[in-house]
């Protein structure tokens, strides 16, 4: 079967001191594709248009409002795309803070303010006043995306600063003390790699259970390519903090972009045979 795909390399807005790592993954994949016997043409987030994209295999790190948005529109004339534009929106912590606890994977709690308002974590229910300050929308594009806030006046600073760059929803997430473990994976793979990002414990934890957590968490937003962050308590719990859609795989590079590939080829083909 001859396939033709269409691969969208993200914007570097939003490959905050990941660019070079983000554009090699993806072209990494697309050089596996071809080995595989497929066409691949490649395209920018920062400038297509849902007309400038014919082919109906798609592979995208697209990431911003915009280009989700294209994306989505590619995807309704009916495109087929890994990730899809609807699991990349799922990622923006608005969704992602509602849709991980229902679907049972442990999640700090979270609770979804205005950035003009002037509530702090006692009055929405968090109990402390050390709690992370997160934008509602797209993951991280400036450090101060996501920022440890100690105090009501750190928060309220931080919201502030929110509301004046145009972001109009934060998200106040309670404190989970641990070491951070940072993983990537390929769903329907065996592809599942893990690293501690700052541990200082390094407490023994069940591996197998961080995979099934992380799966459960790719399920619940529709991704198949993707990362994210946990904490490591000191009693060997697991909270999933955080998922990316498409991280860049850096450690494994290689690997990881011949599972990708492997599982975006034999998702086209099986979208055929639907």
């Amino acid at each position: 079967m001859n396939l033709k795909f269409a691969g969208i390399r993200r914007k570097t807005e939003f490959s905050p001191n990941h660019v070079v790592n983000d554009l090699l993954i993806i072209n990494r994949t697309a050089d596996v594709l071809r080995e595989l016997g497929a066409k691949v043409t490649m395209y920018d987030e920062g400038v297509i248009s849902a007309e400038d994209i014919k082919e109906k295999l798609i592979f995208s790190m697209v990431q911003g409002p915009i280009g989700t948005t294209t994306l989505a529109k590619i995807e309704e004339r009916g495109a087929f795309a890994i990730n899809s534009a609807k699991s990349v929106m799922n990622c923006y912590r608005i969704n992602m803070v509602n849709l991980l606890p229902a679907a049972g994977v442990p999640f700090p709690k979270s609770v979804i303010v205005s950035t003009d308002s002037e509530v702090n974590g006692n009055e929405a229910g968090l109990g402390s006043s050390k709690l992370w300050i997160k934008r509602g929308d797209v993951h991280a594009v400036h450090k101060e995306d996501v920022t440890l806030a100690c105090s009501d006046e750190e928060e309220r600073t931080l919201l502030k600063e929110f509301y004046q760059r145009g972001i109009m929803q934060a998200i106040l997430q309670e404190h989970v003390e641990g070491d951070t473990v940072k993983f990537y994976a390929v769903r329907d793979s065996n592809l599942f790699h893990w690293y501690y990002l700052d541990g200082v414990n390094h407490t023994k934890f069940d591996e197998q259970r961080l995979h099934r957590i992380a799966i459960d968490s790719a399920e619940a937003l529709g991704l198949f390519v993707f990362g994210g962050d946990a904490i490591i308590g000191l009693n060997g719990s697991i909270t999933i903090i955080d998922i990316n859609d498409w991280p860049s795989f850096a450690p494994i590079r290689e690997e990881a972009s011949r599972h990708i590939a492997q599982l975006i080829y034999r998702k086209a083909k099986e979208h055929y045979h639907e």
